[in-house]
């Protein structure tokens, strides 16, 4: 019976679907039929209708049915999901020729979870240290090097007073990839309950639970991985980093595209070169290209919803090299490390405390108070959504009671561009016929 308020959901035709209760997660009602025909190896037989509307029809439609005059639909009761909603299993077909991104990478983890983020995590080392002092005077063995860089949400990176006793959930045996490390970390959610599908994000240090799946929590895939040294390193062992992917998987793409894997790109090599090889960069900015397809993301939106998604293999090589560029564009952007990023669509005109007051999206205004606004703001960018939030609303949100820096200020307006440029290269992502 829908009228989840927490999905916002709607009728398919868009006018408004209320609960039944005055509660805000969704009804349905499920009535368990015994017959004693089935044989002990069978499954049973599962029929769904959806109910929409406003209450007061809905309510009309219970009194005036019974189980004999729905018009149940009878779905298929297929492995390894078993779905309870009307599916096109032929495109189920189609998605599962794909490689899952979790089978891609040998080791996983998700965000680390703090349960007091008020105490160990804030925007500069010395609002973190002020926090940590306040919090357990002399009690506390406070460690400034335990202060590392983290990313919070997407678009906002902060300190993380790094000490397990105080971090419930720390993944502190996998840090070992971020901390100092150069590396690349996609950051997704196994699913998501949330209504669009957006949680996707990438970073380069170690991350939040929520960074980049709100609802259900994001995962972090590195791609590469460095070796155990527990402080010390015997004369045999290397400190050089390895692809952290699945052999199987980067042997069957290369058969695939006729090309030779190599663990890094020899940038002194010649274009030419270059092309007759990939290295694991060009596989992440490949799959993040397609996590980024609006079609991809509306055609499997279903199976994106319930686990880590699958990414086709290559059509051919041209597209998988197509689709590395423009992957590697929104890598970078989301990076905020490409030259386009300073390249402003926003002003700040008004002089004034830099305080966040009241946010208001006013006619491509963004006001932080009753005078200071952010300019030229495109409605797209601030309803643009990634991982569940909306940066351009989120970053300002969570300032909510401080005054913004001049540094804060150009990196909001560099977000904006970011939103704007990730917009666009998606709709380019759409051009090309992935699989």
């Amino acid at each position: 019976m829908h009228g989840n308020s927490k999905k916002k959901e709607t009728c398919p035709d868009g006018s408004a679907d209320i609960n039944v209760f005055d509660i805000m997660q969704g009804v349905a009602i499920t009535i368990f039929v015994k017959t004693g025909k089935k044989k002990p190896i069978e499954l049973g037989k599962v029929f769904h209708f959806d109910l929409y509307g406003k209450r007061e029809f809905k309510y009309d439609f219970l009194l005036n049915n019974s189980i004999k005059s729905v018009p149940y639909k009878e779905l298929h009761n297929i492995a390894p999901n078993y779905f309870f909603v009307n599916k096109d299993f032929d495109e189920q077909k189609i998605y599962n020729k794909g490689f899952i991104i979790s089978d891609l990478y040998n080791n996983i983890s998700t965000g680390y979870y703090t349960s007091c983020d008020e105490l160990v995590i804030a925007n500069s080392k010395i609002e973190l240290e002020q926090q940590i002092n306040n919090y357990d005077k002399g009690k506390l063995d406070f460690q400034p090097r335990l202060i590392e860089k983290t990313t919070y949400r997407p678009f906002d990176n902060k300190f993380i007073y790094f000490e397990p006793k105080l971090i419930t959930r720390s993944r502190s045996k996998f840090i070992g990839n971020f901390l100092g490390k150069d590396n690349y970390i996609l950051l997704s959610g196994k699913g998501t309950k949330a209504k669009f599908i957006n949680h996707f994000f990438l970073t380069k240090i170690f991350s939040e639970l929520k960074c980049a799946e709100y609802t259900t929590g994001s995962y972090m895939l590195p791609l590469y991985q460095y070796p155990e040294t527990n402080g010390q390193q015997s004369i045999n062992q290397t400190s050089e980093r390895t692809p952290n992917l699945n052999g199987e998987i980067v042997k069957e793409l290369a058969e695939k595209l006729g090309l030779t894997f190599i663990n890094k790109k020899d940038l002194s090599t010649s274009d030419i070169e270059t092309k007759k090889t990939f290295a694991p960069i060009d596989i992440l900015d490949y799959i993040y290209a397609v996590l980024h397809s609006p079609t991809y993301r509306e055609k499997y939106k279903e199976f994106l919803k319930i686990d880590f998604p699958r990414v086709p293999y290559p059509k051919d090589v041209k597209t998988f090299w197509q689709l590395v560029n423009l992957g590697g564009e929104i890598r970078q952007i989301h990076l905020l490390e490409s030259d386009v990023v300073p390249t402003y669509v926003t002003q700040y005109p008004m002089d004034g405390n830099n305080e966040v007051v009241k946010i208001r999206y006013e006619n491509g205004r963004v006001y932080i108070n009753d005078d200071q606004y952010f300019g030229g703001v495109p409605l797209k960018a601030w309803e643009f959504y990634i991982g569940g939030y909306q940066p351009a609303q989120k970053w300002l949100k969570d300032r909510k009671g401080r005054k913004l820096e001049f540094d804060d200020i150009l990196h909001y307006q560099q977000i904006i561009v970011a939103l704007m440029e990730t917009d666009r290269l998606m709709k380019e992502i759409d051009t090309i016929e992935i699989a």
